[in-house]
């Protein structure tokens, strides 16, 4: 992936028969451009090419797990387009570096509880929020700007609508500014959703661990994902729901290039995929309302 802009674009190779299995899209693939061997992505396989020169051959696949899905390829490109930057920047944010022996651990497999019945009463001090509960319940692509009172038990209320987008099938993501929040919000989750499907991603994790947690998400034993920062671009299947707390808070600002906003991504995915969103903290920003 090169971060230059005028380069910010497919290249054609060719795929030796040995290789043609694994090279399939979305997998981690090394290419030599212009001598120097650099990595990339395979975004998709053609039996034609518009390139008039030569072509070279792929070196290697460096794996075959299929890391960058459709979805977040779709992202990628929609935020690198909305922050006027280069696609190979937004793909460092959102694929995390490979960790090979993680990679190889067989998959967990699980067939989690299905959570019980949500009491919609939390939301009754809030105007039309048990209106957006009961949309969630029936996979409406509901959206809202949620100002907590003082005193709110806001880790209760995100629970609450994540465990009524989990009834239905659906996976949510919900994104916070820091470590303490995250645990907050974690110990309410697990009490009510089962914790085998919860996922917990921060920049806190050793690579293995947060290898291994990203894995579980794209390979769909993940209903849902709680994260900081960068865990807006985790891939998850069939999406419900994306809910982000306290968006007015420096943490949720990328400090590189292409400098993306957690909530901007969020909206940004929320819209692409059709799904509800929920911003909420105990102050409104102007941008959520946007």
């Amino acid at each position: 992936m090169l971060s230059v802009p005028h380069l910010d674009r497919e290249f054609d190779y060719l795929v030796s028969a040995e290789q043609s299995d694994d090279a399939q899209p979305g997998v981690r693939v090394r290419v030599r451009f212009h001598g120097r061997l650099v990595d990339g992505f395979v975004l998709e396989r053609r039996t034609d090419t518009d390139h008039t020169g030569k072509l070279g051959w792929l070196d290697r696949v460096v794996s075959a797990e299929p890391v960058l899905t459709p979805e977040i390829r779709r992202l990628a490109d929609a935020v690198a387009a909305h922050y006027a930057g280069t696609r190979p920047d937004v793909l460092r944010l959102a694929v995390p570096a490979r960790h090979a022996r993680v990679e190889r651990e067989p998959p967990v497999s699980r067939d989690p509880a299905i959570p019980e019945p949500v009491d919609p009463s939390g939301w009754d001090g809030y105007a039309r929020g048990a209106q957006f509960l009961g949309a969630l319940a029936e996979s409406r692509a509901a959206r809202a700007v949620w100002q907590a009172l003082p005193g709110e038990s806001w880790t209760e209320r995100f629970t609450e609508a994540a465990a009524q987008t989990v009834r239905t099938g659906r996976s949510v993501l919900a994104i916070v500014p820091d470590q303490r929040d995250l645990d907050a919000l974690w110990q309410a989750a697990t009490a009510r959703i089962d914790e085998g499907s919860v996922v917990a991603l921060s920049a806190g994790l050793g690579p293995a661990a947060r290898y291994r947690r990203w894995l579980a998400a794209l390979r769909g034993a993940a209903r849902l994902v709680i994260g900081t920062r960068s865990a807006v671009f985790t891939p998850l299947s069939d999406l419900g729901l994306v809910m982000v707390w306290a968006d007015a808070d420096d943490s949720l600002a990328e400090p590189r290039a292409p400098y993306p906003h957690a909530r901007e991504v969020a909206m940004l995915r929320a819209h692409q995929a059709r799904c509800a969103a929920l911003i909420g903290g105990y102050a409104r920003t102007a941008e959520a309302h946007a």
